[in-house]
């Protein structure tokens, strides 16, 4: 039924579209500060070490 196409490929890109807005609002709320919390505490480590 070459009807259907569009519609196929409407919900296909909705989908991927609502999926890659989760994925960059999970990324951006919780994993992404821990790697910069992360880096914060290397660099922090990192001058109290050169200081003795």
């Amino acid at each position: 039924m070459p009807q259907l196409i569009p519609f196929f490929f409407l919900n296909q890109l909705s989908f991927s579209f609502i999926i890659l807005l989760a994925l960059v609002y999970i990324f951006s709320k919780y994993i992404l500060p821990l790697y910069t919390f992360q880096q914060v505490i290397r660099m922090y480590i990192t001058k109290l070490s050169n200081k003795n």
